[in-house]
């Protein structure tokens, strides 16, 4: 039996989770109190409150789901769809194929459209599939897709599906506090994301928030949400004024996030995303140096997910073990259509530093050598 007191500690610049902050570590460590104790509660109003100032929104239903991002997922694709509701979902990587899949197991009428591997959506997609197809009540579609390294922009996207009538639900798992997330400014109706990415908390919580819209087709449904954990119409009720149990909520996770959050603001947003973007320059330079190109479009690539494809004749799984026992360095290998053909090398929260940019290549160097 492992004694976890002995667990060596990595360079995690993977696709996630990130380092973590020591103050993070130690909010961790704070007194376990219950989950009704006053104290607690005002730290879920804190939560609350500097979520709605990471994702740049005034929306009243904003909350930490007791879960990791793909809670997230499934909260806003449970409260949003009813069975039979007509749903189209973009694909571009595993994450936006993981979205239709939770839609059909919520009963939606799923549409999906494809894009290769490492590019985006246009807003003329989205328009012929609701010429096609719609009209539909969600479109569902991912911000920044970890499987390939490419970032998707919004605000085109928006303005067809809400000119359509339709609600917009964006996938920023993994953007959030690591570059701009606008929910007001997109107009995005729901939005989660997950804490162990970006924000540099351990994971087992997903930040989502829900606009005035999305808050109506919630009380406006003729049928129970399918999951009572994450029926927002109960959740709210607990983190509002109502104080209401509905489950015992993760006490010392919301320590971390709350920690995680607070280091976030005082770094400002605008100084977080410039700092993200600057470390992806600098290992992107690094790694074109050794020869190494990258996957996703030029004008599309994440600062904070690089995906990198292997040199021919490369095991990359081999590589990716020499990194993490010869120099404790973990990153992520491909998945889907770029499994055994790629690295992951995350830049998140605290592990997007020039440190960890000088570790990984400095190490992929002397390995690739």
């Amino acid at each position: 039996m492992i004694d976890t007191a002995e667990i060596r500690p990595r360079m995690l610049m993977g696709p996630g989770p990130s380092d973590v902050h020591p103050r993070v570590l130690a909010a961790l460590a704070r007194p376990t109190i219950g989950h009704l104790d006053g104290q607690f509660l005002e730290v879920l109003n804190d939560i609350r409150d500097m979520l709605q100032s990471v994702f740049q929104t005034t929306n009243a239903l904003t909350l930490a789901v007791s879960g990791t991002g793909s809670a997230g997922m499934e909260t806003c694709v449970v409260n949003l769809i009813e069975p039979g509701d007509k749903m189209l979902v973009c694909m571009a990587g595993v994450f936006g194929t993981r979205m239709k899949d939770v839609a059909e197991r919520a009963g939606a009428d799923v549409t999906a459209i494809d894009a290769a591997w490492g590019k985006v959506f246009t807003a003329d997609d989205i328009r012929a599939a609701f010429d096609q197809h719609g009209p539909f009540k969600v479109v569902g579609i991912v911000h920044a897709e970890t499987s390939t390294g490419a970032a998707q922009p919004i605000p085109p996207i928006s303005d067809v599906v809400h000119d359509a009538g339709a609600l917009l639900l964006v996938d920023t798992v993994t953007s959030l506090g690591g570059m701009d997330v606008d929910v007001d400014g997109w107009r995005i109706d729901a939005c989660y994301s997950g804490t162990q990415k970006c924000l540099s908390c351990p994971p087992g919580l997903a930040p989502v928030t829900f606009s005035a819209a999305g808050e109506r087709a919630l009380a406006n449904r003729a049928s129970k949400v399918q999951s009572w954990y994450l029926d927002m119409n109960m959740v709210r009720k607990y983190w509002g004024s109502e104080r209401l149990y509905h489950h015992t909520a993760p006490i010392n996770m919301n320590y971390a996030l709350h920690e995680a959050l607070r280091l976030v603001l005082d770094e400002g947003l605008a100084a977080r995303w410039q700092r993200h973007r600057d470390q992806h320059l600098a290992l992107k330079a690094g790694l074109e140096g050794l020869g190494l190109s990258y996957l996703a479009d030029p004008d599309h690539q994440l600062p904070m997910l690089n995906a990198v494809s292997t040199p021919d004749g490369v095991d990359e799984a081999a590589v990716r073990k020499r990194l993490l026992d010869e120099f404790g360095i973990e990153i992520g290998g491909g998945l889907g259509e770029f499994k055994g053909k790629a690295w992951r090398i995350g830049l998140m929260g605290e592990s997007a530093t020039p440190r960890h940019v000088q570790a990984v290549t400095s190490a992929l160097k002397t390995i690739l050598s």
